[in-house]
């Protein structure tokens, strides 16, 4: 009684092909398999991060630059900035 059936299947292909169109299936097919294939990839992303050690003191992060305002020659230039250090 609880049980999938073909014939269930069946039923539930012919539904959507009648609402969605033949036409549009092959894309929407092409769409669903494309977001599980992101979802799967971020998931295992997560799962790595959650597993990695914690024992990063200080985290990578990029040299800032000035950028030059329009019509300036020069090109941005990197921004040396002291870490760690505290004025006092």
């Amino acid at each position: 009684m609880g049980a999938i059936s073909p014939m269930h299947l069946l039923i539930v292909f012919l539904v959507v092909v009648v609402v969605f169109g033949s036409k549009r299936l092959p894309d929407t097919a092409r769409a669903l398999g494309k977001s599980m294939r992101i979802m799967k990839s971020e998931t295992a992303a997560m799962k790595a991060e959650n597993n990695k050690p914690a024992d990063d003191a200080e985290p990578v992060v990029a040299p800032r630059s000035i950028e030059p305002t329009p019509g300036e020659a020069t090109a941005a230039r990197p921004v040396d900035e002291p870490r760690g250090q505290t004025k006092g």
